[in-house]
């Protein structure tokens, strides 16, 4: 049996987590299975490395970025491979460039184009187990790139898909995937199962146990994923194709507080104006998502959308330069926002999902800015000093109810 196993930061965080991984991979190698690991970068190594570049060039640009973060996996994975050694286990550390994974050229944040198997194969034929950097990628000028924060699930899940792998396993700090963030809602429950549509929403809105990228690449490529806990032997949570039983009505709520709301006022009211806005947006990289447009009055309309706090500053300076052409009269911002999110599978054959949402916002005292939907998600902006009350109400609403 193959198995990839994924360890995030805080599960190499020192000399003895390291070690408690270490012996982790060998119970498993020595059960007579084929390992491969992907690491992070250890605790909080890629924050501290970002610190330490905006303090000498706060406009560092991406390909620098990138070479400077790519480091910390590499100490990762060196270290992990002397440790292996030390409990006299043979194991050998690749990063992006041994094992030649090729990605996209957008710095900060790559894809994945192809994975080359050649070299992890050989290791493996040899009775190693391969210590892989996550994160990383190979473009076609050879320089190395970064696949975007949690970017290590991602590269799991590309080496389980082109290995075949048995099995895909991503270990974190908790023991699987909740109905909500245990650390804001105490009454969260661990769920046993979850689909990838289920997951990927939630991923996608602000749930941080797994990068979206890695789920959606799972789903296309159907491998199987275990959520698992570096600390503890529990169980943990699978991610796989829909299950045939019947579905809670809410699998999950989810928060993000990474979130602005930008508005453009006394635009014209015509065919065509939210198209010129948002692919003036696309086509400088920036993801939009609740949208909100109002009424036409007097040849004028106002729309409202999200976007990253991340993206924030680009997106006001890319609708400034082109506010004439756009027929912008006025641009509003608001930081201070945050999604409120519930995700379930069983919200497609149920009615007064939505109702039931906003009841439990109303008796928090909680005021709604925006909403959008889809088949199994629900999505509102709210205030974001009540995030984390109307997280608690409406995960009382739905999942302590059922």
């Amino acid at each position: 049996m193959l198995i990839v196993k994924k360890f995030g930061g805080s599960s190499v965080a020192n000399k003895e987590r390291i070690f408690n991984v270490a012996r982790r991979c060998i119970e498993d190698y020595k059960a007579g299975h084929d390992v491969v690991v992907v690491l992070s970068a250890m605790g909080d190594t890629t924050d501290n490395l970002i610190e330490m570049a905006h303090d000498i060039n706060p406009a560092a640009k991406k390909r620098e970025l990138d070479m400077l973060l790519t480091t910390g996996e590499q100490v990762s994975v060196s270290l992990m491979a002397m440790a292996m050694q030390a409990l006299d286990v043979p194991a050998v550390s690749l990063n992006a460039f041994q094992v030649m994974m090729h990605s996209t050229s957008r710095y900060g944040n790559a894809r994945f184009k192809r994975v080359d198997t050649e070299r992890i194969q050989h290791e493996l034929d040899s009775r190693k187990i391969v210590i892989v950097t996550g994160f990383q990628g190979v473009n076609k000028y050879d320089d190395i790139t970064t696949l975007g924060r949690g970017g290590s699930d991602t590269t799991a899940v590309a080496l389980a898909s082109v290995l075949h792998a048995d099995k895909c396993e991503i270990y974190t700090d908790v023991e699987g995937v909740y109905t909500a963030d245990p650390r804001v809602v105490k009454n969260a429950r661990k769920l046993d199962v979850i689909t990838y549509d289920e997951m990927l929403e939630l991923a996608s809105l602000g749930a941080k146990v797994l990068h979206n990228r890695s789920v959606e690449m799972a789903k296309k490529y159907n491998v199987e994923l275990v959520v698992r806990s570096s600390l503890t032997e529990a169980e943990g949570t699978v991610v796989k194709e829909a299950a045939k039983m019947e579905k809670l009505l809410v699998t999950g709520v989810a928060a993000d507080a990474n979130t602005a709301r930008i508005s453009v006022i006394g635009v014209e009211d015509k065919p065509g104006t939210a198209f010129v806005i948002f692919n003036t947006l696309a086509k400088n990289n920036i993801n939009v998502d609740i949208i909100l447009q109002s009424v036409g009055r007097e040849g004028t309309k106002d729309i409202s959308f999200t976007v990253a706090s991340d993206d924030l500053d680009r997106a006001l300076e890319i609708l400034n330069e082109n506010k004439e052409r756009l027929t912008i009269q006025e641009i509003t911002c608001n930081k201070n926002v945050a999604k409120l999110s519930v995700v379930g599978a069983g919200m497609m054959s149920n009615p007064g999902v939505a109702a039931k949402m906003f009841e439990s916002l109303y008796n928090s005292r909680v005021n709604i800015n925006m909403i959008s939907t889809s088949e199994i998600r629900i999505t509102v902006l709210v205030d974001e000093k009540d995030i984390e009350k109307a997280m608690n109400a409406v995960h009382d609403g739905f999942i302590m109810t059922e």
